[in-house]
């Protein structure tokens, strides 16, 4: 299935379909309607391109234009929008079988929509996972669609909507999803897909709708950021790969890699004197610095001090008892030994 694609580049390079030699629209029908998002959603318009033509008989001009039609077909029988019947996507096997609801559009009312790409969510488990698929050298995607217009109850002005075509996806995409768009990779798929002029399907048709096959033309698919799932959310990082954002992993490496070392070069005493000043840290303080390894360097602020494992005492302390010591004791005694011996 397809239920999100982007096209945000500039109008010029809408009408001049970019990356498609020879393929230019002469004329752009509302316009004014389509507003360039990365995120475009169902029942939201979108340009598409067909032949010009009446709405009853196909023209004889080679020549395409682009219309801004709102995603999710409501026929023309209609007489009012249900927005519950499921038209975003139309089953290319549908279209290849007779009858259905599409058997009165499918040989008269094809388009191409002009994409930069879709989105498809990879479910893993619980989780899921988009990812946007595009065109290698980077040209616009032409997806396979139909297209019906309406006048509905107490409108005066016919609605113009179109269903993207899908099919089965081919051998290369079915870990992603089973179904994928029908996608019209050279010119002449292109003008066989928009060629209307026998008002029917053709063997050729069902041939077009078959799973990608184009070498010529590669594709390249990569996970984006879950925000593309909420509608209304738009940022050019939808359609970028997912590690290459600028705040994806990808740049979280690189900015780890360019991230000065925390640790501390190896320094002499000289350099461990003048490493912090006795304002920023009280002289009896050591600083460890943060090393990426298990180095003893030690980064001191004030001048080394012995550590004794006595108790420490105050000066005043130690000083009385440096005047008691024994020796001391001793010399006294004798003095007053021989004071009494001359008395």
């Amino acid at each position: 299935m397809c239920g999100r694609f982007a096209l945000r580049l500039g109008r010029g390079e809408i009408r001049n379909v970019h990356g498609h030699d020879g393929v230019h629209a002469e004329d752009w029908i509302d316009e004014e309607a389509f507003v360039p998002r990365y995120n475009i959603a169902p029942r939201t318009f979108a340009p598409v391109l067909r032949r010009r033509a009446s709405d009853h008989a196909p023209s004889d001009s080679t020549g395409y234009i682009l219309h801004s039609m709102k995603w999710g077909l409501v026929p023309h029988w209609s007489k009012h929008e249900d927005k519950s019947l499921s038209t975003t996507n139309a089953r290319s096997e549908n279209l290849v079988s007779q009858g259905g609801m599409w058997a009165s559009i499918k040989g008269r009312k094809r388009c191409a929509v002009l994409a930069q790409g879709y989105y498809e969510w990879l479910t893993r488990g619980k989780e899921k996972l988009p990812h946007f698929t595009k065109h290698r050298d980077g040209a616009l995607m032409l997806i396979a669609g139909l297209y019906d217009s309406v006048v509905l109850d107490g409108q005066t002005e016919p609605l113009w909507t179109f269903s993207i075509v899908t099919t089965s996806a081919n051998k290369d995409f079915e870990w992603l999803h089973d179904r994928q768009p029908v996608i019209l990779s050279t010119r002449a798929a292109l003008d066989a897909w928009l060629d209307t002029s026998s008002q029917s399907w053709t063997s050729e048709l069902s041939k077009l709708v078959q799973p990608f096959s184009d070498p010529d033309h590669p594709l390249e698919c990569y996970q984006v950021p879950k925000e593309v799932g909420r509608v209304g959310t738009e940022s050019p990082t939808f359609i970028e790969p997912v590690v290459k954002r600028k705040d994806g992993i990808q740049a979280m490496f690189s900015k780890l890699a360019s991230k000065p070392s925390t640790s501390q070069p190896r320094l002499g005493p000289s350099s461990r004197k003048r490493s912090q000043s006795p304002e920023d840290t009280p002289p009896s303080k050591k600083i460890k610095p943060e090393m990426e390894d298990d180095s003893d360097i030690e980064i001191i602020s004030g001048p080394p001090t012995k550590i004794k494992s006595t108790p420490t005492t105050s000066p005043q302390k130690s000083s009385a008892k440096r005047k008691h010591t024994p020796k001391a004791k001793a010399a006294d005694t004798k003095k007053i030994d021989s004071f009494f011996r001359k008395v």
